[in-house]
């Protein structure tokens, strides 16, 4: 979760200061527990992954911005689309900081679930599921994140892999994507009604329609109400964005699942495209990897300039 460029960037450090001043006692809590080497939530608890996932795609907005980078559009992979929001100006920063530490909170006591990647295209998947297990991503043709109920999902995870379909655990306590947590969307509606909502200032391409976000869309609390009940259509949004024209793909969460999904796309295996993520596949290259980045970034710019 990019704790070393805390100490070795000051513009991502403040940025990280900024998230965590908006939440008051809550937001000094989860400073230590993300600095501390036993931190008291586990990673992948709501209170701990969640706004920590605003807040590291936010800083490395910042970041990229402080290099003199704007983007030409956004798109935003479930949290990250609220993080898009306020980086497009259609919400304020510390209005969306204590609603997102909010919203988790309330989501602490949702019922017991999760997700698992499937190695399978979503129409593949579908026969195997039940109950309130869904499909709660669509990452690419073949990578479907299946969602909902503990023992429900565990059910449809041993049936997937009597089929020879490969599964594997998404890290998470919470059934994200699922209709198990239906239940937050009405006080969450309520929530997004009372703060600031403008129109995008940015293109954001959403992970929930797979279109170009709307005007009337972004300023509708319907539209950001049932965001983690419903399925994040990742791969959609991506063929929207790159069938817009050739672009360069800046990943700016921690880790490189989205970098690995985007190469899969013919737009980057044909080189029109390429994607540069900012963080490292796995802890401990935090720098090295973002000072890569930059200069990847300014070869490109300077590609294109002279182009």
């Amino acid at each position: 979760m990019a704790t070393r460029l805390y100490a070795h960037d000051e513009v991502f450090a403040a940025a990280m200061d900024e998230f965590f001043t908006a939440l008051g006692d809550s937001g000094r809590r989860l400073r230590a527990d993300w600095l501390s080497a036993d931190p008291d939530l586990p990673m992948d608890h709501v209170l701990r992954s969640q706004p920590l996932l605003f807040a590291v795609d936010h800083a490395y907005a910042r970041l990229l911005r402080s290099w003199g980078l704007a983007p030409a559009a956004l798109l935003g992979h479930s949290m990250g689309e609220v993080a898009a929001a306020v980086l497009a100006g259609i919400l304020d920063f510390t209005e969306a900081a204590r609603l997102v530490w909010w919203r988790c909170e309330r989501l602490v006591d949702a019922p017991a679930g999760g997700m698992l990647a499937v190695a399978a295209s979503a129409d593949a998947v579908r026969p195997h599921l039940r109950g309130q297990v869904v499909v709660g991503g669509v990452n690419a043709p073949k990578q479907t994140i299946v969602a909902g109920p503990r023992h429900t999902l565990d059910e449809v995870a041993r049936a997937l892999r009597a089929d020879g379909v490969t599964v594997a655990a998404v890290p998470s306590q919470t059934p994200f994507h699922s209709p198990a947590l239906d239940g937050s969307v009405p006080a969450a509606r309520e929530a997004f009604a009372r703060i600031t909502r403008r129109p995008p200032a940015v293109p954001v391409v959403s992970c929930y329609t797979g279109a170009p976000l709307s005007d009337a869309e972004a300023m509708d609390p319907d539209y950001w109400a049932p965001q983690p009940a419903r399925p994040v259509l990742f791969w959609p949004a991506l063929e929207t964005l790159l069938a817009s024209g050739d672009h360069v793909l800046v990943e700016t969460g921690p880790g490189q699942v989205l970098t690995r999904l985007a190469r899969r796309h013919p737009a980057v295996r044909a080189g029109r495209s390429r994607v540069v993520p900012l963080a490292p596949a796995r802890p401990g290259e935090e720098v090295a990897t973002l000072l890569a980045a930059r200069d990847a970034l300014a070869a490109a710019e300077a590609s294109a300039v002279g182009g």
